[in-house]
């Protein structure tokens, strides 16, 4: 159905625009419903054709019309990024409930994922209202409420767990109480085994990536990483492929 899998990308594109909102204004405690949309230099309220996912920036070349302040490109990749998630998940799970819940998540995961990323904070608002949701889905739809419940219990208390001992041995924090809640709603929306293999993939791509840091003297050793964004690619991963990965190693003890 190629008219309604263009449809879907556009509507992910409006959605990508109303994230960027989410991600700057959710770190800085300020409304999303009020101001409208204006530029964060001259403060100049947007016209609707300053408001057009991906058209807009490229139009105006990535430059306030006013001030000509640069516009970050971040914003039309994260509309373009959250308009191809919309696609593929369109794709994978057509029009089905289980498909607005993925896209909930996803679209929670790239918030995340870049708050994260910029700020070193994953906001409660997200997290919390994030595991009740997800244990609310799945008394109706996979991962079913066993899975669901174990993947929230453990997520959350395995990350807990290895923040104190952290804590208790080294002297510092080593795990916020962000990545713990965050965890918990993946394994609430993803269930246990693929929280499990989300938080491998999260901790193997972190470990290369503090290693590259390293060598590249840009880090030191005791660089906090934003484990967030980590763990929200892996959860990304594991929500499209993760099942047939965890066949696939299972399959060696069969």
């Amino acid at each position: 159905m190629p008219v309604a899998s263009v449809l879907f990308f556009v509507f992910g594109l409006l959605v990508g625009s109303f994230l960027n909102v989410c991600i700057y204004r959710l770190p800085r405690r300020e409304s999303l419903n009020w101001p409208g949309s204006h530029c964060t230099s001259c403060d100049r309220p947007l016209s609707w054709y300053e408001n057009i996912p991906l058209v807009s920036w490229l139009v105006l070349r990535g430059r306030c019309r006013t001030c000509h302040t640069p516009i970050s490109p971040a914003y039309p990749i994260i509309e373009a990024l959250t308009g191809l998630v919309f696609l593929a998940a369109f794709d994978l799970y057509a029009l089905t409930p289980l498909l607005a819940v993925r896209l909930l998540f996803a679209c929670a995961m790239i918030v995340l994922f870049v708050i994260d990323l910029q700020h070193r904070i994953l906001p409660n608002v997200i997290t919390v209202p994030g595991v009740v949701v997800g244990l609310a889905a799945s008394l109706w739809l996979p991962p079913g409420w066993l899975s669901s419940s174990l993947g929230l219990l453990l997520g959350g208390g395995s990350l807990f767990l290895i923040g104190e001992v952290y804590y208790r041995t080294r002297g510092v924090e080593g795990m916020g109480m962000g990545d713990v809640k965050m965890l918990a709603m993946i394994g609430a929306f993803l269930g246990w085994p693929l929280m499990v293999l989300t938080l491998i993939l999260a901790s193997f791509s972190g470990a290369v990536f503090g290693v590259a840091m390293i060598a590249s003297g840009r880090g030191g050793a005791q660089a906090a990483l934003p484990f967030g964004t980590f763990l929200a690619v892996g959860a990304l991963v594991a929500a499209v492929t993760g099942q047939p990965i965890v066949d696939w190693y299972l399959g060696f003890y069969r």
